[in-house]
């Protein structure tokens, strides 16, 4: 959740921003519909965040679904249920809208007005990853793959600490995939939105609490990741969450997302990669700051 006010000039100044990791994608890859306990889970978290942003006496809330609510067939019920009992109503993305909104989300923070710097944002989710590329704000070029950090270990990671044959499985699966995504030219920064990249860049500054002016703007060499993934590796899911930095909701989808890093890097040829706090969630809020008139 973003909370924020607009300026005069358009800009967003965030007042408040939250992460809860409610899993709305699990099980969706499987059988096309989200569980009852995960509506239940779900809506919990959509009722406190309604109400913090009241308590930040908010004009008005919107909100977006992604992978998950494209995909399950049972997505009205789910979206009758959270207007009835939140009165928020959800806008179900497509993938094309979901990647102009999380790029112009994340240049925002590395890009001027005007400026023509290359870009590409990966954005691993929970049940797709999306490439997009472009030149200062405007976007060019977007590529998404039908798997994500849930979905991967739904499929072949079972089990903590997944068994080496299986994480192998994974990475050769991995490596057909992402053979699509092209090679990133070298005035090109890498931009990583989304949880895998700010627990790892969490990770890597040794962040007791989670901080975004550190996170957001870290680079990491390939190098880099691949040492925390070797270290991650062997470790089971309590010792996984004894990591101040991998909070719960996560440890156990959390290699399954580097690895779809590590992979995406070796193909698109990237040195390194730019971590970004930012993405959908400030798109959107971009998106409905244009139509203010402030």
């Amino acid at each position: 959740m973003l909370v924020a006010d607009i300026e005069g000039d358009g800009i967003l100044r965030p007042v408040r921003d939250e992460h809860v990791i409610a899993r709305l994608g699990r099980g969706v890859d499987a059988h096309r519909r989200i569980t009852p306990e995960t509506m239940s889970r779900a809506l919990a978290t959509l009722k406190e965040y309604k109400r913090l942003a009241e308590s930040h006496r908010t004009d008005r809330i919107i909100a977006g679904g992604t992978s998950a609510l494209r995909d399950a067939v049972n997505r009205e019920e789910f979206i009758a249920a959270v207007h009835e009992q939140t009165g928020i109503r959800i806008d179900v993305l497509t993938g094309d809208e979901e990647a102009e909104l999380t790029y112009q989300g994340a240049v925002s923070e590395f890009s001027s007005r005007g400026s023509e710097a290359r870009f590409a944002v990966l954005d691993i989710g929970g049940g797709s990853t999306e490439l997009s590329m472009g030149a200062g704000s405007k976007l060019q070029s977007r590529m998404s793959l039908d798997i994500g950090s849930v979905r991967l270990t739904e499929r072949l990671l079972r089990g903590s600490p997944p068994k080496e044959e299986h994480l192998e499985e994974a990475k050769k699966y991995l490596q057909g995939v992402v053979s699509r995504y092209p090679i990133l030219g070298s005035q090109d920064t890498l931009i990583g939105v989304a949880g895998t990249l700010t627990t790892l860049a969490s990770i890597d500054l040794d962040l007791p609490d989670y901080d975004r002016t550190n996170v957001s703007g870290h680079k990491m060499a390939l190098a880099t990741v691949q040492k925390i993934f070797d270290e991650l590796r062997t470790k089971n899911l309590e010792e996984l969450l004894a990591y101040p930095q991998i909070l719960k909701g996560r440890a156990d989808i959390l290699l399954a997302g580097i690895l779809i890093l590590l992979e995406v890097m070796r193909q698109t040829q990237a040195r390194e990669v730019t971590a970004s706090d930012r993405g959908l969630r400030y798109g959107m809020a971009l998106k409905e700051s244009s139509k203010l008139k402030v």
